[in-house]
């Protein structure tokens, strides 16, 4: 998963709330991070959507694959 990738997925699941989500909330899975903190420390943006799905109890069916484009059209 990419960064733009993350923030899409996080965009999707989150809509309105996304900026205070990445922004504010604090997961335990990351040393106490924010998402974003996280990402300026380099965590790779996989570990830091599924540590946020955790901490805010997406279910398991909107995790995978999550902010991923759809393939180009031939």
């Amino acid at each position: 998963m990419r960064r733009s990738e993350f923030l899409r997925a996080v965009d999707a699941e989150f809509q309105g709330r996304a900026l205070p989500v990445v922004n504010d909330l604090v997961l335990s899975q990351l040393a106490g991070r924010t998402a974003l903190e996280a990402l300026d420390a380099g965590v790779p943006p996989r570990d830091i959507w599924l540590a946020l799905c955790d901490e805010t109890d997406v279910p398991l069916a909107r995790r995978h694959g999550a902010g991923r484009l759809e393939p180009r059209k031939r």
